[in-house]
């Protein structure tokens, strides 16, 4: 007879609205262009169309991304697709 995994469930209800999970968590990276402020936005969290700076396309709603800014400068934050944030990256030298 195949085991029934309640507990499994009773978690997923218990989780609840999380804002962190929903807007992604921000972290920093240095490199030599600037300290950056970078989060992954989930599609459910992308409510509303972008232009990408990297391919200068559109970012639909509902398509994860990655959103930037140098530390201290939240009003320049951009909207990146994640591709094009990584290979935009590959330019700079990351500073340990």
């Amino acid at each position: 007879m195949p085991r029934r995994n309640k507990d499994r469930k009773e978690k997923k209800e218990d989780r609840g609205f999380d804002v962190n999970r929903l807007m992604g968590i921000e972290k920093s990276e240095s490199w030599n262009d600037g300290d950056w402020i970078v989060r992954r936005v989930t599609g459910s969290a992308a409510t509303k169309p972008y232009r990408c700076p990297g391919c200068d396309q559109e970012i639909r709603t509902a398509t994860p991304h990655t959103v930037a800014y140098i530390t201290g400068q939240l009003e320049d934050r951009r909207h990146w697709h994640t591709p094009c944030w990584n290979t935009n990256r590959k330019k700079f030298k990351r500073e340990d």
